[in-house]
C-alpha cells in the first residue's frame, strides 16, 4: 500500500513540475513576443517596410529596412536550396543504398548530430577561412557559403527521420517488384514528398534568423542586394546594429525590425505544421 501511495505521490509530482515548466515556456513565449510588440509596434510604418535606409538611418533620419528584408530572403532562400541539392542526395543515399547497420550508415548519423548542434558563429569561422584562401570578399555569396554549411545537417537529419517513417513493407515489395536502388527511392522521395517541404521550411526558417554567421562573411549595405559579389544587409544584422546605437527612436525601429522578423518566422512555423498534418494523413 505505501509503494503504491509513494508511486502516486512521484507521479502527482512529476505532473506539477511538467505543468509548471509548461507554464514557463509558454509565459516566457508571450512575454517576448508582448515586448516585442510594445516597443515595436508604434514604430513600424510603411516606410519602414517599403524604402530602403536614407542617409543617417541609424541615428534617427529616414529610411527603412526592405534592404534587409529582401537580403535575409535571398540569403535564406538560396543557402535552402544549395542546401537541399546537397542534402538531399545525402539523405537517400544513407537510407536506400547503404545498410542502415553497418559502421557507415551509424558514424555518418552521428557526425551529423555532432555538426547539427555546432554553433552558427563555428561555421561563420570555417566559410570566412574559406573565403580568404579563395579570395571571396564579404559578400552575399560569402554569407550563402556559412548559411548553407549550417543548414545542411538540418535538411539531412529532418530527411533521414522522415525515411525513416516510411513502412519496411512499402520498400520490401518495391525491391521484391525488381526496382532498382534509384526507383526504390524515387518511391521514397513521393512518400515523403510534404516532408520535404517541411524541411525545406525548418532549414529557411533557421537559416532567416541566424547573425553569427553572417556577422563575418555577409559584411552590409544599405544598398539592395542585386549581386553575389557585393554585401547585403540581413534582418539580423540590422537588428544588431539598431539595438547598438543610443538614440531611443533607432532602438524603437530594432523591435519594429524583431517584430518584422518574428512576423515572418510565424509564417514559416505555421506553414510547417500545415505540411507536417499533410505528412502524418499521407501517412495513414
Amino acid at each position: 500500500m505505501s509503494t503504491i501511495k509513494s508511486r502516486l505521490r512521484r507521479e502527482k509530482i512529476a505532473k506539477i513540475l511538467m505543468q509548471l515548466a509548461g507554464i514557463g515556456i509558454t509565459g516566457s513565449l508571450f512575454l517576448i513576443i508582448g515586448i516585442i510588440l510594445f516597443k515595436g509596434l508604434p514604430y513600424l510604418t510603411w516606410d519602414m517596410i517599403s524604402q530602403t535606409p536614407q542617409g543617417g538611418f541609424y541615428i534617427g533620419k529616414e529610411g527603412g529596412i526592405l534592404n534587409a528584408i529582401l537580403g535575409s530572403f535571398y540569403l535564406a532562400g538560396l543557402s535552402t536550396i544549395l542546401a537541399c541539392l546537397i542534402g538531399l542526395p545525402i539523405a537517400i543515399y544513407l537510407n536506400a543504398y547503404v545498410d542502415q547497420t553497418s559502421t557507415l550508415a551509424r558514424v555518418s548519423k552521428l557526425l551529423f548530430d555532432i555538426l547539427f548542434g555546432i554553433p552558427s558563429i563555428v561555421y561563420g569561422a570555417i566559410a570566412f577561412s574559406m573565403m580568404i584562401t579563395l579570395g571571396i570578399r564579404a559578400s552575399l555569396l560569402g554569407g550563402v557559403i556559412t548559411i548553407t554549411l549550417l543548414t545542411i545537417p538540418i535538411v539531412v537529419r529532418t530527411l533521414d527521420e522522415l525515411l525513416k517513417t516510411i513502412p519496411l513493407d512499402l520498400k520490401n515489395t518495391a525491391t521484391s517488384l525488381g526496382a532498382t536502388r534509384w526507383q526504390t527511392a524515387q518511391i521514397l522521395l513521393k512518400y515523403i514528398k510534404p516532408g520535404l517541404f517541411t524541411a525545406l521550411l525548418l532549414a529557411f526558417g533557421r537559416a532567416i534568423g541566424d547573425v553569427a554567421g553572417v556577422l563575418l562573411t555577409t559584411g552590409f549595405s544599405d544598398n539592395l542586394p542585386l549581386y553575389l559579389d557585393e554585401p547585403a544587409a540581413t534582418l539580423p544584422l540590422a537588428i544588431f546594429f539598431q539595438l547598438s546605437s543610443p538614440i531611443p527612436e533607432v532602438q524603437g525601429r530594432a523591435y519594429a525590425s524583431a517584430l518584422i522578423l518574428t512576423f515572418i518566422i510565424l509564417i514559416i512555423v505555421i506553414c510547417t505544421h500545415i505540411l507536417a498534418s499533410r505528412q502524418k494523413k499521407h501517412r495513414l
